[in-house]
């Protein structure tokens, strides 16, 4: 998808979602259920656009496990479907995750390393729903990519900016005011400046588990070898 530049134009306006755009969202709801029905046993979240609901035909279908698992538990849960795999790392400072792709559009994302609560809060600031709450239709708020809040309505959504509300972001989405700040000035400096790039980003081959791949990783980089050392990674 393309990158989605940070807006501030209105104070709040209400979206009306169009009949193919309940089909877009219901369609990716309805690959996503079932995905997450065979990764049940490890209470996985749909998060982004499709928990919100404001998709749009290339919209992404992300996935993610929140607990730390051997990794070939959810590989066996996913026996087939598994296109590729990768080990990502936004920053040296950020979670070491797994990341499957299923297809062009489908990933699931699951913790090399123990997460911390604000790691977690991240995939609740964009919002997220657990198997129920796909199940049952519910749509959640959350920030998209350009800094606005989507807040759920019977007949679309209502957009609000986020810039000078963070303390009302945050009591919304349940989170910290500290990771609402922290999402505005990540987002509005890569807004100014560009995407700086990913610190990891590593297939893993075939033949290895993503924790022989992590432990290779670790061997060579001090920064990746703290992280695991810190979290007990592998």
């Amino acid at each position: 998808m393309p990158r989605e530049k940070v807006v501030r134009v209105w104070d709040e306006r209400e979206i009306i979602y169009t009949p193919k755009r309940w089909r877009y969202l219901w369609e990716k709801r309805e690959k996503a259920l079932a995905i997450m029905e065979r990764l049940t046993q490890f209470d996985p979240l749909l998060y982004g656009s499709v928990a919100r609901g404001d998709v749009r035909r290339d919209s992404d279908i992300d996935i993610f496990i929140p607990i730390r698992v051997p990794s070939y538990l959810i590989e066996l849960a996913l026996e087939g479907l598994v296109r590729r795999r990768k080990i990502v790392m936004a920053t040296p400072w950020h979670l070491i995750k797994g990341v499957i792709e299923i297809d062009e559009e489908t990933t699931v994302t699951f913790p090399l390393i123990e997460p911390t609560d604000r790691e977690l809060d991240f995939y609740r600031w964009g919002g997220a729903i657990d198997l129920w709450g796909v199940k049952t239709k519910e749509r959640v708020p959350g920030v998209n990519k350009k800094l606005i809040l989507i807040i759920p309505t019977e007949r679309g959504h209502i957009e609000r900016e986020v810039v000078g509300r963070e303390s009302e972001v945050a009591k919304i989405l349940g989170v910290s005011v500290d990771i609402v700040t922290e999402r505005v000035h990540v987002l509005t400096r890569r807004d100014a400046i560009g995407r700086t790039g990913i610190y990891l980003n590593e297939e893993v081959p075939d033949w290895m588990t993503f924790e022989e791949a992590l432990k290779i990783i670790a061997d060579r980089d001090p920064n990746v070898r703290r992280k695991v050392r810190e979290r007990g990674g592998v």
